[in-house]
């Protein structure tokens, strides 16, 4: 298994995890409310999974504060994005991709149009995969490591790219063979947000891109590189999390907000996925506001 390159682990509540990986490095961080300025470097992409309502950014020069919802996705070209206020605690994971894997697949220089707090289904599934390897939940090999490198980077250059096989490039944007079209899981995360709390089936996530459950299945780990189901899981335990740490509703209203029916279930898997209980979360959230 891959550990090489790993530095500050994290700890219980709060840190910092780095990893080295074939065709990328990424850094998954979870702290709290920190007022000092933080930056996050050029050339990467990456995910915020605890959401923030007013934060204070700067971008080549502008200034500008905003909310993000959970899971928001950014990437960045040349310029880093400086935080000048994060008020509130943060679980992000950053991808920084080769370069030199970037130009390769790309069949020439490339660079990718930043974007800034949108929904992105397949970075999501992606930077989710590499979470879990961080906090040893399901450790990665080199080949799988490498496996979900190259996948990222064709998506970012069909999405984002502005090199040969960007928009702005003759190359195709069409998906390969095997895996969903563009924009596809996008729609399924759409419509795994509006029925939340409802029953969600293969069947239904299926006729969201027009396929039989059998082919969509396959389809979706070949683009994403999780289950259908896991997806959906890691959607409801990163918006009861937001839901816990921003309302007052108990901890089973919070589960059957997000389709828990089974309480116990909710609190296995949210201990499983933070390293402690949804309970906890908000007493370390109380903590981290004082």
């Amino acid at each position: 298994m891959r550990s090489a390159g790993k530095e500050g682990p994290i700890l219980r509540y709060t840190g910092i995890s780095r990893m080295t990986w074939p065709g990328m490095r990424s850094e998954y961080a979870v702290l709290g409310p920190h007022p000092a300025v933080t930056t996050t470097g050029p050339h990467q992409v990456g995910v915020d999974f605890s959401g923030h309502r007013g934060l204070l950014r700067e971008v080549v020069g502008r200034t500008e504060r905003y909310d993000a919802e959970p899971g928001a996705v950014y990437v960045t070209g040349h310029g880093p994005i400086t935080w000048l206020e994060v008020p509130e605690p943060t679980e992000a994971l950053e991808i920084y991709p080769d370069r030199a894997l970037i130009d390769r697949l790309a069949g020439g220089t490339a660079e990718v149009r930043p974007s800034y707090a949108v929904r992105d289904g397949v970075v999501f599934a992606v930077a989710s995969r590499l979470r879990q390897a961080h906090m040893s939940v399901a450790p990665l090999t080199d080949i799988e490591a490498s496996t979900l490198a190259h996948l990222l980077v064709r998506h970012l250059l069909r999405r984002y790219g502005t090199g040969p096989k960007g928009p702005s490039g003759p190359g195709p944007r069409s998906a390969p063979p095997g895996q969903l079209r563009p924009g596809a899981v996008d729609a399924v995360a759409e419509y795994i947000h509006a029925h939340l709390a409802d029953e969600i089936t293969l069947e239904a996530l299926a006729a969201q891109v027009n396929l039989s459950p059998y082919h969509f299945a396959r389809s979706f780990r070949v683009t994403t590189s999780l289950t259908p189901h896991s997806f959906v899981t890691e959607h409801r335990l990163m918006l009861a999390r937001d839901r816990l740490m921003r309302s007052d509703a108990s901890v089973s209203q919070v589960a059957l907000s997000v389709g828990f029916s089974n309480i116990s279930h909710f609190r296995r898997l949210f201990r499983r996925r933070y390293g402690f209980t949804p309970a906890v979360l908000r007493q370390i959230d109380s903590y981290q506001s004082i």
